[in-house]
């Protein structure tokens, strides 16, 4: 280490509090050049380096107090920053060095890093004024539910790996199934099941999969080009992934379209057209997804019409309510899962409103043995006599993967600790604000909403004259309010109509600040009142 010291005393450098980010970084590749000429068999490697103790848990006792006092202070004046990241794509890569450390850094200079060159990148989705997409919800409870999770890093890929992962989550999938009131079906405590995936996209994926084995297992694998999916045009856009990874021929997946006089949602009737049509040609209609609660506006498809038409061909039908399905813990919005008794698997995702962080989507089957006929593996040094006994459920047959954390435990704390009933309120008190702001926005005469408001999304646009531009002024008042750091908010097309979203939810979000934000839009949507002619968007009406 002498050595070393005397190397870098003799060089020419500035002051350590007026080095730039390049000072650090060329002398960081230096440090690392100079450790490459020390051969790792040197007497002085063992002594560059330390003791090696990566879990002292005297030292994560530390580290880990510091971490919670600096995550509180983040959500305390987490309004301090813009919602929307200000930087520029290509940012974090001049201020970090070329190459990784050689050296230990300490957890200070690392935690002033985050401050100085992380927290500028970074879109803040918990920020009470984060309107834009559907909210990530978090809570108290959550977080030291992922603590412990993270603590016993469980690989619980079978019951053996973990018994106490593997039943916890069949215990919280029933609990859920019972406050969505969901029949016992879909149930282990009946004759079904539930698993949790990582997110929605996943969730589908099983299903396609599971639906693709048992129509070729009729019609034989040398047929797999004859399937056909089917969804709305209001579908998720991983839908169509999700069947492509499963070997559905593009040209076959079926999105049909929707009107905004039935509100976006899926026609049974045209669903029975085209898939008369596609028999008619010899195809084999094989999965239908349903989805309670679009993205786009949170459009409702039928599910006991739709469930009808599909069993009348033998589709597996899938029902995707990752936003829209946690209010159904509520009685007054249960009536949406209406007919959820005859589809064959239902998920949704609690990290988006059920307060559980990411990532946490939970799957219902009402057979899982079909899902683990497609899914499971039993390498034989995985074998063990629970296993082979059948008397458990192998976490591994539910899911694309084979490692999966202890992610229960999230769900376990966040109900355990609010109970049923503070979650209701939780979810009826985002609906309510997102009335507030939808008669704010239809008491200004310059604003309409586009699409009826169901749970806590609110759809809207500033209007124009019939000869005027509304997409680019609605583009304009969109681009306006989102640089101004203080408020985000996202868009999206729908029956051709450019649309404003505006999606209540944020766990620190208040009435005030939806308030706030509608001032926002006003003052902005005044600053553009005047807007010239020449610039190709007409003057408003008032």
């Amino acid at each position: 280490m002498g050595i070393l010291n005397s190397i870098m005393l003799s060089l020419p450098l500035p002051q350590a509090n007026s080095w730039t980010p390049s000072h650090r970084r060329h002398c960081r590749c230096f440090c690392l050049e100079l450790m490459g000429l020390l051969d790792s068999n040197s007497p002085l490697s063992p002594s560059l380096v330390g003791e090696f103790k990566p879990l002292n848990p005297e030292e994560f006792r530390k580290q880990a107090h510091q971490m919670v006092d600096f995550i509180a202070d983040y959500y305390n004046s987490i309004e301090n920053h813009p919602v929307l990241s200000q930087v520029e794509p290509g940012y974090l890569r001049s201020r970090l060095p070329d190459a990784p450390p050689h050296l230990p850094e300490s957890f200070d200079v690392i935690m002033t890093d985050v401050e100085k060159d992380i927290i500028p990148g970074m879109t803040h989705w918990l920020s009470p004024n984060f309107f834009a997409f559907f909210p990530a919800t978090v809570s108290s409870a959550a977080f030291v539910g992922e603590m412990l999770c993270t603590a016993f890093n469980s690989v619980g890929f079978n019951w053996l790996a973990c018994p106490a992962a593997t039943e916890l989550e069949m215990v919280v999938m029933d609990w859920l199934a019972t406050m969505l009131k969901l029949p016992k079906s879909f149930m282990f405590s009946g004759t079904g099941g539930g698993v949790m995936q990582a997110t929605s996209s996943e969730a589908i994926l099983c299903t396609v999969i599971a639906a693709r084995d048992r129509a070729l297992a009729t019609i034989g694998v040398e047929s797999i080009g004859k399937l056909v999916v089917y969804a709305s045009d209001q579908t998720h856009s991983t839908y169509k992934k999700a069947c492509k990874l499963a070997g559905i021929l593009p040209c076959n997946i079926r999105l049909l379209p929707t009107t905004q006089a039935e509100n976006f949602s899926l026609s049974p009737a045209l669903l029975r057209t085209v898939i008369e049509g596609d028999v008619a040609a010899g195809l084999v209609p094989t999965h239908l997804c349903a989805t309670l609660g679009t993205t786009s506006t949170t459009a409702i498809d039928p599910i006991r019409p739709l469930a009808d038409v599909a069993n009348d061909y033998g589709l597996w039908v899938h029902v995707d309510a990752a936003y829209a399905g946690s209010a159904c813990i509520c009685p007054e919005f249960r009536h949406h899962l209406d007919g959820i008794e005859l589809v064959d698997s239902l998920s949704l995702s609690p990290h988006k409103w059920l307060l559980s962080y990411l990532d946490c989507c939970c799957l219902w089957v009402k057979q899982p043995g079909q899902i683990t006929r497609s899914l499971s593996t039993n390498p034989e040094y995985l074998k063990n006599k629970a296993s082979e006994s059948g008397s458990v459920v192998e976490y591994k047959d539910w899911q694309i993967g084979t490692g999966r954390k202890f992610k229960a435990l999230r769900l376990w704390f966040v109900i355990r600790t609010y109970g049923v009933g503070n979650l209701q309120s939780h979810i009826r008190s985002d609906i309510r604000i997102a009335k507030l702001f939808e008669s704010l926005v239809s008491s200004d005469p310059r604003f309409e909403i586009v699409t009826p408001r169901l749970f806590s999304l609110v759809c809207f646009r500033l209007k124009l004259n019939p000869s005027g531009t509304m997409e680019g002024l609605n583009r304009m008042l969109l681009d306006r309010v989102n640089s101004t750091g203080r408020v985000y908010m996202t868009h999206t097309i729908v029956g051709g109509i450019y649309t404003l979203r505006f999606a209540v939810g944020s766990t620190l979000m208040e009435e005030h600040h939806v308030v706030a934000a509608w001032k926002l839009i006003k003052e902005e949507a005044d600053a553009m009142h005047s807007l010239d002619e020449g610039n190709g968007v007409r003057r408003m009406n008032c």
